[in-house]
Formats: structure tokens, C-alpha cells, sequence
């Protein structure tokens, strides 16, 4: 089976975290990939603050300044395991903050990809055990409900401590029991719908993929925020897809967008995630749907919304601080700085707005 992105750039963090430094120009023959696959992936990591990238050279970053709750030094010597579904895009700032808290505390992360394969999430873990794991951060490759339903109560049987990152159980199972740490999406969905109700827009429509936990809490929290601001729903929830591998299912998005529009029917839009909304933005321009003229638009992520032709206001989860406040979790349970016997946490941390120009700002 040929190995995929996200596989390949975790034996590169792997290599690195390792031999501390690497030059980017023995990477190819370490990873048995071309010389122009080694410098991309180098060059995608270290964008991503994964890796520090100087003179030719990759490095394992360095700790942020400053010590966090945990202290510096309060799990010296401990290695903690750490399974994300991705390495890049919304992952790359969780791990990143995990990574960060990590190194304050005087702990070791290794890191495991599972590339949204959920079945594949047990083994996965279990690597990390075997490589001396002592407690997990875990993200599972969940896609959608029936995948929390069919790979998720095993997590609960663990021999060590565990922490679920940006994640949540089904009420009442054995892994609802688990510490975790996430992002509040519905609280996120509140303020970008605040927010263009307050420009004098009627209800925004929501534009969504359904193909991942995020977009799932995004559609849910759409809901509860019409709720609460006592609101009808328009219309349905407009299906998004990746354009690159379902390009008709995404022209029907854009066109029902534009049909909207058109109608009259809404002029505001809150799009998940970022890149379809960039690539929304460029599709609606030749039908004659401008931004913010004739659509205010909001993303979701924060990812790369910024760096659209007309910069996109977005929701941005706290991704960075998700890992961080995980990772600390984690290290108090093992470290003793948390009684066995107290009680677990769930913590939700809360999305922020950032106004750019989509929404007609300045």
C-alpha cells in the first residue's frame, strides 16, 4: 500500500525528533523519497512549526519561553504518546501545543498518524505503548458518529492515562468516562452568526461538509445557535464537499449558494472550512456573486482564511491551546499532581472571531 502523506511526515518528525538535526539534503535517502518530496514536506513541517528549518538544516523546535501550569521539569524523563488523524492543516497547531507543553514539563512526545483511518487507531496506540508510552493523547481518526460508535470504547480499557483531544464521547459510554480536552464549535457557530445578524444580514445560511467530527459539532451548533437567537432555518444546510474529489457535489454547493443569493433569500454565509470557502469565494466571482458586496462570508478554521484574495473573517477554534491544556492534563495525572481518585475533566475551550475583510470590514 502506498504510503500517504500524513505517514510519511510523521516518520520525518519521528527522524528528526530522534537526531535532533537533520540536513534537509540526506532526508531523501533517510526516507527513501525524491529530493524534491524531502524538501517539500521539510519546508510544509516547519511552516507548521513542527520543525525549525535553518541553513539547510531541520531541527526539533525548541520549547515556547516560559513555563507553563505543569512547571518546568515536573515529568522529567516521561514519554508520552500522542495520536492525531492528521499532521498538517487543523492538527499541525494541536500537536505544535502539545509539543510545546511537553517540553516545558521535561517530557518526551512521540507522535503517531493514524490519516483518518480509525480502524487503524488501536494498533496505532499500542505502538505507542510499546515505544514506552507512559500516558496518551488521543485523537481518533473518527469521521462520523458511526465511527465514535465502532472504534471508540476501547480507548476506555487503557492501562495507562489518556486524555481525548478535540473529541467527544457518546453520552453515557464507557469513554465519556475520559479526561478530554476541545474546542466549544457551537460556541464558535454563536459568534460568527452574532456577528452577521449585527451587520443587519437575515438569518445566514450554512455551507458544511458532514465528513469529520468538526463539521459535524459545526452543523449541531448551527442549530442550537438558531435556537438561541431565535431563529428559523432558511433553508437546509448546504452539502460542501472537497472539490478536488467530488468537483460535481461541490458545484451543487456553489450553485445553491448562488441561487440563494440571488433569490434573495440570504446574504450572509458561514462556510466550513477554509478552503472550501476560499474556493467558493473564486467560483461564486464569475457567476456574479461578490464578496462581501452581494455575500458576507465567514470560515471556519482559521487556518489559511487570511491568505484569500479578499481575507475571510473566521472562526478559530483553539487549536494550539487544545494541545496545550490536554498535554498538561495529562502530565498532572501522571506526575501525581491529581489525585487518582478526582474527578475527571472535560474542558471546553472557546473559539475567538477574527473580523477581516469577507464580512465588509476595513
Amino acid at each position: 500500500m502506498r504510503e500517504s502523506a500524513a505517514e510519511r511526515h510523521a516518520r520525518l518528525l519521528d527522524l528528526v525528533r530522534e537526531r535532533g538535526t537533520v540536513r534537509v539534503a540526506e532526508l531523501a535517502g533517510l526516507l527513501g523519497v525524491s529530493p524534491v518530496t524531502a524538501r517539500r514536506d521539510a519546508e510544509a513541517l516547519a511552516s507548521r512549526g513542527l520543525l525549525d528549518r535553518v541553513h539547510g538544516q531541520v531541527s526539533w523546535p525548541r520549547a515556547a519561553p516560559g513555563a507553563g501550569p505543569a512547571g518546568p521539569g515536573a515529568a522529567e524523563g516521561l514519554v508520552l504518546g500522542l495520536l492525531a488523524p492528521s499532521a498538517t492543516y487543523y492538527f499541525a497547531e494541536v500537536i505544535r501545543g502539545a509539543h510545546e507543553a511537553a517540553a516545558r514539563a521535561g517530557a518526551r512526545l512521540v507522535l503517531r498518524v493514524s490519516d483518518y483511518r480509525p480502524e487503524e487507531d488501536r494498533a496505532r496506540v499500542e505502538g505507542l505503548l510499546a515505544a514506552g508510552a507512559e500516558g496518551v493523547l488521543v485523537a481518533p481518526g473518527w469521521r462520523g458518529p458511526e465511527d465514535r460508535l465502532a472504534y471508540g470504547d476501547w480507548l476506555a480499557g487503557l492501562p495507562v492515562p489518556a486524555v481525548l483531544l478535540e473529541r467527544r464521547a457518546e453520552p453515557g459510554s464507557p469513554l465519556d468516562g475520559l479526561d478530554r480536552v476541545a474546542s466549544d464549535h457551537a460556541h464558535g457557530v454563536l459568534l460568527a452568526l452574532r456577528h452577521l445578524l449585527g451587520l443587519g444580514h437575515a438569518t445566514p445560511l450554512l455551507v458544511a461538509r458532514g465528513d469529520s467530527p468538526t463539521a459535524l459539532a459545526v452543523r449541531a451548533g448551527y442549530a442550537e445557535a438558531l435556537a438561541v437567537l431565535g431563529l428559523e432555518r432558511p433553508r437546509p444546510v448546504i452539502d460542501s464537499v472537497p472539490a478536488e474529489a467530488d468537483p460535481e457535489g461541490f458545484e451543487r454547493a456553489v450553485r445553491a449558494l448562488h441561487d440563494a443569493v440571488r433569490s434573495g433569500l440570504a446574504s450572509a454565509a458561514l462556510v466550513h472550512n477554509d478552503v472550501d470557502a476560499i474556493e467558493i469565494v473564486q467560483r461564486l466571482a464569475p457567476l456574479g456573486v461578490r464578496v462581501p458586496q452581494d455575500l458576507a462570508l465567514i470560515a471556519y478554521d482559521d487556518e489559511v482564511a487570511a491568505l484569500a484574495d479578499t481575507p475571510l473573517t473566521a472562526v478559530a477554534p483553539p487549536k494550539r491551546e487544545v494541545g496545550r491544556h490536554a498535554t498538561e492534563l495529562l502530565v498532572e495525572r501522571l506526575t501525581g499532581g491529581a489525585d487518582e481518585e478526582a474527578a475527571g475533566r472535560h474542558v471546553s475551550l472557546l473559539p475567538r472571531l477574527r473580523v477581516r475583510a469577507s464580512c465588509g470590514a476595513s
